[in-house]
This record gives structure tokens, sequence and C-alpha cells, in this order.
């Protein structure tokens, strides 16, 4: 093939209560990614357009790039190719954003090639490009982005995902403030140790909302949708996240709780009381004085897809 296009929708890591073993796929949002065939070997930076202008044109700092050469290094092909990023997703949001453009640059280089690998073997050239964001990277977006659903990361030595069942009817509210939080400072200010109550009462929480979920029981997704291990440590980045809390849960919210690392926040609600829980994030938010754009998608979202295969260059 000489041209192929891939995209990768949004992500929603830790999905609240699951820190670094749980992701959502999240589309309302998606970074695609088109791969044309060159002569020379190696990865290059094409056109670059959707939210942002300009990206990291060097593969040791662009988590497409990155992931790209990651697939071409895999099959050892001999030639290269030139990646052209529309970015749907925004960065610094806490919706996988550098995850989205690590999984579209990885799929359109398979598409490229012939797809050599199924969508579950992308994974670790996935994760090679969202290295560059985060090293050690994080499994929850990428493998949520890439798979789509709700997926836990059960084991990393091996690796063993598994994508978990979600009662129907059911989305993810998300409102992007006009704030930045980033992820390596998000990470650094957790503390090494917390007491063991804590890790009992978060363990209790984890286990409610998968049970809930593979049951299809709503009052164990509410018991255990709120986290009570991480987001205490990160409320002070976004000061009004405990008002929002409160007024989504009033509104009829299952839980809500930072998406990632913050600033987004994230609700999951039934589709009928959705209209209700957005309405009254989005308030809260405007009462604060903070601006805040609101998204909603399936929690059943679709992951990577192939968009178009071509035989020539448009």
């Amino acid at each position: 093939m000489l041209q192929a296009s891939a995209s990768a929708p949004a992500s929603i890591g830790n999905v609240g209560v699951g820190f670094d073993i749980l992701g959502q796929a999240f589309d309302a949002a998606r970074d695609t990614v088109t791969a044309v065939r060159e002569d020379a070997p190696g990865v290059r930076l094409g056109a670059v357009s959707g939210l942002v202008s300009t990206l990291p044109d060097n593969p040791a700092d662009n988590t497409a790039l990155a992931a790209a050469q990651a697939v071409l290094d895999a099959v050892g092909a001999p030639f290269g190719m030139r990646l052209s990023i529309d970015k749907g997703v925004p960065l610094a949001a806490g919706m996988g954003g550098s995850a989205a453009s690590a999984v579209a640059g990885a799929a359109a280089a398979n598409a490229l090639l012939g797809q050599p690998f199924s969508v579950e073997e992308l994974l670790p050239y996935a994760l090679e490009g969202e290295r560059i964001a985060s090293d050690p990277p994080h499994w929850d977006n990428v493998m949520a982005s890439l798979l789509g659903g709700l997926v836990l990361a059960a084991s990393e030595h091996p690796p063993l995902v598994q994508r978990l069942p979600v009662p129907k009817g059911i989305v993810s509210v998300v409102l992007h403030p006009s704030v930045k939080v980033e992820t390596r400072m998000a990470r650094g200010i957790l503390r090494k140790e917390v007491p063991m109550a804590t890790v009992v009462e978060h363990s209790r929480r984890v286990a409610a909302f998968a049970a809930g979920c593979a049951s299809g029981d709503l009052g164990l997704i509410r018991a255990g949708l709120e986290d009570v291990l991480v987001e205490p440590q990160r409320q002070h980045l976004l000061p009004v996240l405990p008002a929002v809390k409160r007024a989504a849960l009033a509104a009829g919210a299952l839980g809500c709780s930072f998406s990632g690392s913050g600033p987004s926040v994230f609700a999951w609600a039934l589709e009928g009381e959705a209209d209700a829980v957005e309405d009254a994030m989005s308030w809260t938010f405007v009462e604060a004085g903070i601006a805040a754009r609101a998204y909603r998608a399936a929690v059943a979202s679709e992951g990577a897809r192939v968009e178009r295969i071509s035989e020539e260059v448009a």
C-alpha cells in the first residue's frame, strides 16, 4: 500500500477507581494519522492539523512517530513513511491525547504494511510510542484507545489485558476546563506509602465496581466508582472538583472523578440522566469562573480503526 489512515479515540485513564489498571475509550474525540510510503527508511512528520498546528518532528519526541517506527522496526521494512497527524484529542487534558496519537500512529503504519499485526498485537508498539510522553508508559489510556470499551490491565509481565462488560445505556460525560495539568507532575505528588485502611477501602471499591460492571448491578457501580486512593492527593490541582462532583451526583451520576490525572472531570450516567449531569457539571464550572468544554460518548466506545487504505497517494 502507498497510503493508509487510522484513527484512535480519546480515553479516560483510571476510570476513577482503577489507578493504572483501568482505562476506557472515549469516542467523543479522535486523532487521525495518515501514513504515506516513502523510499527512504525511517519515519518523518508530514502535515499537522486539528487542535494544534505544530508537533515535534523527531520520533524521540513524538508519540505517533515513535509508535510507527516501532512497527516498521518489528517487520524490518526496507522503506519508510511520512505521517500526517490530525489532532482531535486535546493535549495535557487528562483525555489520553498522547496515547491516541501513539495508537493511531501504530495502526496507520500497520495498515500501510498490509496489517501484519492484529489490533491486539499492536499494544507493545503503541506503548513504545506512549513511552515518549511517560516512561515507563502507562497502560490505561493506551489499551483503552486501542481496544475500545472498558479495559483492565490484568498483568503487565506477561502482558494480559481484558475488556470488561459494561451495562447498556451508560454514557460518559467529560468536562475539559481551561486548565492544564502535566501528567509527570500529577504523578510526582503522589505519596509512596498510604495507610492500610485506605488500601482496604480502595480494594473494596475496585471489587465493587468490577462486579457491578460484570453483573449489570448499578448499585455496585455506584458503590465502587469513588476514588479514595489518588483523587484526594490531587484534588488541590482543581479546587472546584468537590463542587463538580457534588453537582454531578445530585443530578444522578453513578460516579464522578478526574479523567486520568486531570484537569478534565468525567462522570458516568444513564442516558436519560446525562443531560442533567452535564448541565450540573457545566454550571458548576461557570459559577467558579472556569471555562469548560463538554464531551459525551458511550462507555462502550469503539477503539482504533483503519479509516482508509489505498494503492495511490491522494
